[in-house]
C-alpha cells in the first residue's frame, strides 16, 4: 500500500529514480525496511531519511538507518510493540528490530515563533506547549508536526534532506542535496545565522560533516560560525559531550581538531586553550596531536577507541598547567587533586560522565606509578585494569618529547619477558636508600649495690 502518492507536500520534491542514483536493496538494513513496510501497511507514509541516504549515495556504509513518517509518536508506538518514545525537546520513537534499533521521527512542521521562554520549559509547560524558543532564538521545545516538505525545510543541511522510498527506491530531493553531494559542498537550508541560533550544535555538526565527508562549506554556512561560536555556551552540556565523542570518534579526529581551532570553537569546548599546530612547543600539547592521530589510526584498523583515553589526552595540557607551580617530584596526592580540579573545570564546558572522568584520572595517576622504580609500584601498575591504557599513554608522552628515563622501553621489555626474566628485571632495579635500623634496647635493670 503506497500512501506516499497522495502525501501532501511531496509534489515539491525532485524525484530521482533508482537507475540514476544506484542505491539497491542489498545496501539497506533489513530491519529498517521492515519498519518502513510496517508503517505503510498501517496506512502511513514512511521513508529512509538523512544520513543513511547521504552515506549510501557517497558509497559509504551507514552507521545506522533512520526513518521519517507522517505517523505521530503515539501512532508509531501502537504499530510496534517493541518500541518506546524518548525525548522532551523533540519526541523520537526507538523501534527495536532484533539487535537493531531504528530511530523513527514524525515529519516536523514550522514552529510557533510567539512561544518565547526565558529558560528551559518545565515538565508542565512541555505538556501544554508544542514548541518554545528562548529570547535568543534557540529551540527549547519542538514537537510541531507537518508535511514532508516542511520536514525537509526543518533539517539542517541539504545533504541530510534526502528521502528514499522502500518500494521503488526513488529519492525525493527538496533542496538540491544530491547536486551538493556531487559538487562536494556543505550548504545550510535557510538562513545559516538563524538556524545556528535555533540550535548552536549545528555549528559542530557542520565541522564534523565537512571533515568526515571531505566537503567544503559555502560562505553562507561557514562564515557565521566564527562569529556565533559563543552561542554554544548556551547548549546543554551533556549534548555537547555527546557531540564531542562524535567529532573525535569518526576516524578524522586530527583534522576535526584543527578545523575546530581554526574556527575558534575549541575554546568553547575545552577549559584549556590548545595552540595551533604552528605554535606547538610544549610536549603536553604535542601529545594531544599524537593521541588524535593514534585514534584515527585505530579506527581505520577497526580497533576500539576508549573515550576515557581520548579525554585524558585532550585534558593533559590542562593538568600539566595545574601541576606547573608545584616543584618536582610531585606526589600522587598532588596529581589526584589537580586532576579533580581539571575535570571540574572541564565540566563547565561539557558534562563528563563520572565513569569516564574517573577512568581518565586513573590513567593520569598511573603515570606517576609507572615512573616509580620500585617493586610495589610496578606490581600495582601491572595488575591495574587501566594498565594498558596508561602504558600507551606513557609511550605517547615519550613520543611527544618528554624525558622519562627510558621507562617506556623498560615497560615494553617487562611485558614481553617471561616470569623469570621479569624477576631478574625487578632485582636489577636500583635499591631504595638504606634506612638505619635502630637496635631495640631492653630496659636496663637496676643492679643491687654490693655491700662494701
Amino acid at each position: 500500500m503506497n500512501t506516499s502518492l497522495r502525501l501532501p507536500g511531496i509534489d515539491k520534491a525532485i524525484s530521482i529514480p533508482q537507475a540514476e542514483h544506484g542505491i539497491s536493496r542489498k545496501q539497506v538494513s533489513e530491519a529498517a525496511l521492515r519498519v518502513v513496510h510496517a508503517l505503510e501497511n498501517a496506512g502511513f507514509a514512511a521513508f529512509l531519511v538523512g544520513g543513511c541516504v547521504r552515506d549510501l549515495l557517497l558509497g559509504l556504509r551507514p552507521k545506522d538507518f533512520d526513518v521519517a513518517t507522517n505517523a505521530r509518536p503515539e501512532q508509531i508506538r501502537r504499530v510496534f510493540r517493541r518500541s518506546r518514545i524518548i525525548g522532551r525537546r523533540f519526541k523520537i520513537v526507538h523501534v527495536r528490530q532484533g539487535r537493531e534499533i531504528i530511530e523513527v521521527t514524525t515529519f516536523r512542521g514550522h514552529h510557533q515563533a510567539e512561544n518565547r521562554l526565558g529558560r528551559k520549559p518545565s515538565r508542565e509547560q512541555s505538556q501544554n506547549l508544542d514548541s518554545a524558543h528562548s529570547h535568543a532564538g534557540m529551540t527549547l521545545l519542538d514537537n510541531v508536526y507537518g508535511d514532508i516538505d516542511e520536514d525537509a525545510a526543518r533539517r539542517d543541511f541539504t545533504i541530510n534532506a534526502l528521502y528514499c522510498s522502500a518500494g521503488r527506491f526513488e529519492i525525493l530531493d527538496f533542496h538540491d542535496g544530491l547536486r551538493d553531494l556531487r559538487e562536494r559542498r556543505l550548504r545550510m537550508i535557510g538562513d545559516a545565522r538563524e538556524r545556528y541560533r535555533e540550535d548552536p550544535v549545528r555549528m559542530l555538526r557542520a565541522v564534523r560533516f565537512a571533515v568526515k565527508l571531505g566537503l567544503s562549506m559555502d560562505d553562507a554556512t561557514g562564515k557565521p560560525i566564527r562569529q556565533l561560536g559563543q552561542l554554544l555556551e548556551s547548549a546543554a552540556a551533556p549534548r555537547l559531550f555527546d557531540e564531542l565523542l562524535k567529532l573525535f570518534g569518526g576516524g578524522h579526529a586530527e583534522a576535526t581538531f584543527r578545523q575546530l581551532r581554526e574556527m575558534g570553537l575549541d575554546r568553547i569546548l575545552f577549559s584549556h586553550r590548545h595552540p595551533s599546530p604552528q605554535h606547538i612547543s610544549d610536549p603536553a600539547d604535542r601529545l594531544v596531536e599524537l593521541a588524535l592521530r593514534n585514534t584515527d589510526s585505530r579506527i581505520a584498523k577497526d580497533l576500539p577507541v576508549t573515550p576515557a583515553f581520548l579525554l585524558a589526552a585532550l585534558l593533559w595540557p590542562a593538568l600539566q598547567q595545574r601541576l606547573g607551580p608545584m616543584p618536582p617530584p610531585r606526589t600522587l596526592a598532588q596529581i589526584a587533586e589537580c586532576g579533580e580540579r581539571v575535570v571540574v573545570e572541564q565540566a563547565a564546558h561539557t558534562t563528563i560522565p563520572r565513569r569516564i572522568s574517573f577512568a581518565s584520572r586513573q590513567i593520569w595517576e598511573l603515570q606517576h606509578r609507572l615512573e616509580c622504580r620500585n617493586r610495589r609500584a610496578i606490581a600495582f601498575s601491572h595488575e591495574h585494569p587501566r594498565f594498558r591504557a596508561a602504558y600507551d599513554f606513557l609511550l605517547l608522552r615519550e613520543q611527544s618529547g618528554e624525558q622519562l628515563g627510558g621507562m617506556g622501553a623498560w615497560w615494553t621489555a617487562f611485558q614481553q619477558a617471561d616470569k623469570g626474566e621479569q624477576a631478574t628485571m625487578l632485582d636489577e632495579l636500583p635499591g631504595r636508600s638504606a634506612r638505619k635500623r635502630r637496635k631495640r634496647r631492653g630496659r636496663r635493670r637496676a643492679t643491687p649495690e654490693r655491700p662494701a
